[in-house]
């Protein structure tokens, strides 16, 4: 009788369509470094939860990273990718103040990118970073010692020399996550990309990665939410659930490491 009535009255309350909105912020790291950062395994059950209302029109992906580890950047767009698939819901992916490198490659789960006028895109590259001590380690008067199995089992050793051949050989590691990065790209953007080379690490801020085909414009989540799917449009926000410490605010060591390695990261676009 109830059921019959609020269909009389224009039906149910809850009609509204659903978007829900997952939040993508950080850096993006696996178990070892950047430990605090956005992985696979800590967003499986948000992206999970994204993707289950009922009545769900779309899922936004509200994008702000840096980058970080091509791995997670991977699993994470491909199980986005996934769910998509198999819910038939389309994906619209919103870029803040950056969506670089491994940030990019997770706006490419989206089927349409949004940016702001001053969003950082692109960055389609590989990067390797580090630190060489060994001539501290002689003016102290201090000998290491290292015993490996294997002549490759210390590659680039922060306390030795650099050696050319360790070079080569990263070098060609990273040429490989390279055409992987630059596949997934072409392989989401399509004839959407303008016809010039894109994937030398180069960034593009707002209308120019419009120009580009890195994006499709520029435009903010709720405006464009709204635009697409009415006025009355229910934002179901996902949230993380913190650890009992982190609710206390209480950091520990690897949470301080992360901090360091995540601000190195956010340096290279001047943020």
């Amino acid at each position: 009788m109830f059921a019959k009535l609020r269909e009389k009255l224009g039906g149910p309350l809850n009609r509204a369509p659903v978007v829900s909105v997952l939040r993508l912020h950080g850096a993006i790291g696996g178990g070892g470094g950047l430990r605090g950062g956005l992985n696979d395994a800590a967003l499986a059950t948000q992206i999970e939860q994204a993707f289950a209302p009922k009545r769900l029109k779309a899922v936004a992906l509200s994008i702000n990273s840096p980058g970080g580890s091509p791995t997670q950047s991977a699993l994470i767009a491909a199980r986005i990718r996934r769910l998509a698939l198999e819910r038939e819901v389309k994906v619209y992916a919103f870029c803040e103040d950056v969506a670089a490198s491994g940030g990019y490659w997770l706006a490419t789960a989206g089927d349409e990118i949004w940016a702001d006028d001053n969003s950082i895109i692109g960055s389609i590259g590989v990067i390797y970073a580090g630190f060489g001590f060994q001539a501290l380690l002689e003016k102290q008067g201090i000998e290491r010692r290292v015993h490996t199995a294997g002549e490759s089992k210390s590659m680039l050793d922060p306390f030795k020399p650099e050696n050319p051949d360790d070079v080569a050989r990263i070098k060609t590691l990273q040429e490989q996550i390279h055409q992987n990065f630059i596949s997934q790209v072409k392989s989401r953007r399509g004839l959407k990309l303008a016809d010039q080379n894109l994937f030398t690490g180069d960034v593009w801020v707002g209308e120019g990665a419009r120009e580009v085909g890195l994006i499709d414009g520029v435009g903010h989540l709720v405006p464009k939410m709204k635009d697409i799917f009415g006025e009355k449009v229910r934002l179901n926000v996902i949230t993380q659930k913190r650890s009992f410490f982190q609710r206390l605010g209480a950091p520990g060591v690897q949470d301080v490491a992360f901090a360091v390695e995540e601000l190195a990261l956010w340096s290279r676009f001047g943020l």
